[in-house]
């Protein structure tokens, strides 16, 4: 009997950059996986259409359309499990997700967050580096938990902060690095070789250190 091939399920907000990243790359073989769904909460999301010229199937769940954040998270639940998925990839999905979602698929969701965590979580993190004076900004993969931000940090990829850069300069900056950690990071989990447990992240059997693989 043939190896299953681990399925993704993608939840995005927009243009669906890094979405597009992981599709080539699970297309190439590079990634031992197949997107299966792509899930947005704004039907106008450039993603969807990423999406859709790849064969890959898509859903529009707006969060307009529900009384509450469990309501909608309940919802956008079933159907993600209807697709049973091995792993759940955020990726500029601008939801924050309620306590019961997140632990429903604790150690098999991923998120790209544009800073060094556990620096600037939240939104504006280009502007803030900026005004903050950071000489190096970046961007981090982590596990999700019910921490805003806060969940264990698999790796990092920094840039540096030029005296005379705007916040979209220092986006542009960032986000060739997230079109490069986030596959890898995908390939890694469908590849077996990553897990969280209590202490963190384990890769390879191993753990690795607080602030990722490779934070350098």
């Amino acid at each position: 009997m043939a190896e299953q091939v681990p399925s993704i399920v993608v939840l995005i907000s927009g243009n669906g950059s890094n979405l597009q990243a992981i599709i080539d790359q699970c297309a190439s073989g590079a990634i031992p996986g197949n997107v299966v769904k792509v899930i947005s909460n704004k039907a106008d999301a450039f993603g969807l259409q990423r999406a859709a010229d790849a064969g890959i199937a898509t859903q529009v769940i707006s969060h307009k359309d529900y009384d509450s954040r469990e309501a909608y998270d309940a919802e956008l639940q079933a159907s993600i499990d209807a697709c049973s998925p091995s792993l759940v990839v955020l990726a500029g999905f601008m939801r924050i997700l309620s306590e019961g979602f997140v632990r429903h698929y604790q150690g098999k969701m991923l998120n790209i967050h544009p800073s060094l965590l556990p620096k600037f979580k939240g939104l504006h993190t280009h502007q803030r580096a900026i005004e903050e004076g950071e000489s190096e900004h970046g961007a981090t993969v982590h596990f999700v938990t019910p921490e805003l931000d806060g969940g264990p940090i698999i790796i990092q990829s920094k840039v540096p902060v030029f005296e005379d850069d705007s916040a979209s300069d220092l986006a542009s900056r960032v986000q060739e690095q997230e079109l490069r950690i986030y596959p890898l990071v995908v390939k890694w989990f469908c590849q077996g070789r990553l897990h969280m447990n209590d202490k963190g992240v384990c890769m390879d059997g191993e753990q690795i250190p607080e602030l990722g693989y490779a934070p350098d």
